[in-house]
């Protein structure tokens, strides 16, 4: 009797802790969505996500349409999307506000079904996570993927928020470009000069550059596909393919690498 009443506890448990809530702030205050609410919405439908970037198959998910939660956020503001360990994506409105075709849903999580974990985890995307519809129409990256989503706020962007991180205003525009590509792909994990949110990936420029001790073929093909270079299973990094991260983007994105090694903050 003992052992069943302390299983009956660890499943109440489970399922108290598998429930979730969302803290939305467009700039007019914090706004709290349960999982229970969300689900409940007209809007709440079933949708099939193709090539699911954090699950790598095709998924059906209960969702809400992202853009639904954000009434009266201008389609010019940055968006970031906190997750429960702290990781945060900073992803432009104007992609989920109009993706040109790519549509951007919050998936919810039911309290009575868990996902499965996720490979190499030990837990799953819940409770809610950002997935895509046709992401290859708005050049969606796997970044902007972010699952156990706790919060979403209007913040200023990464540019304003990290001045550090700007290149020289007489930088060339592969350079600028670059710091854009940045941006979307490697804000999230990495910080640089020593400024960003990112807790999971070294500084990209201090104490050094990949630019400063790796040939230019290697950091390519490091950025490419970090297996191909040096194979750790552990390793969090994702690889970033042609599609959403193309040959003239990773070029950009190398340029600006190497401007800002020469221009680290002072001691």
């Amino acid at each position: 009797m003992r052992a069943l009443t302390a299983l009956f506890l660890a499943l109440c448990a489970a399922g108290m802790a598998h429930a979730g809530t969302l803290t939305v702030d467009t700039g007019h205050g914090a706004k709290p969505l349960t999982t229970a609410q969300l689900l409940k919405r007209a809007d709440a439908r079933d949708i099939r996500v193709t090539g699911d970037v954090s699950y790598h198959d095709d998924r059906t998910y209960r969702a809400v349409p992202m853009k639904a939660l954000l009434e009266g956020t201008p389609v010019d503001a940055n968006l970031q999307f906190v997750a429960e360990d702290g990781f945060a994506a900073d992803i432009p409105a104007a992609l989920i506000l109009d993706g040109h075709g790519a549509e951007a849903w919050l998936a919810v999580e039911p309290d009575d079904t868990h996902w499965p974990q996720l490979q190499g985890k030990d837990h799953g995307a819940g409770p809610f996570y950002l997935v895509w519809l046709h992401p290859e129409a708005g050049n969606i990256g796997p970044e902007q993927w972010p699952y156990q989503i706790a919060s979403v706020k209007v913040m200023p962007g990464p540019a304003e928020r990290f001045p550090a991180m700007n290149p020289a205003a007489n930088a060339s525009t592969k350079v600028k470009h670059g710091f854009a590509v940045f941006q979307r792909n490697c804000i999230t994990c990495h910080t640089l000069n020593g400024q960003g949110d990112a807790k999971l990936g070294p500084d990209l420029n201090i104490p050094y550059s990949p630019t400063e001790y790796l040939q230019a073929g290697y950091l390519r093909k490091l950025i490419r596909n970090p297996q191909d270079l040096r194979h750790w299973p552990q390793a969090k990094m994702p690889a970033f393919r042609p599609e959403v991260l193309s040959d003239a983007d990773l070029d950009d994105l190398v340029a600006y690498l190497k401007h800002m090694s020469t221009h680290k903050p002072k001691p």
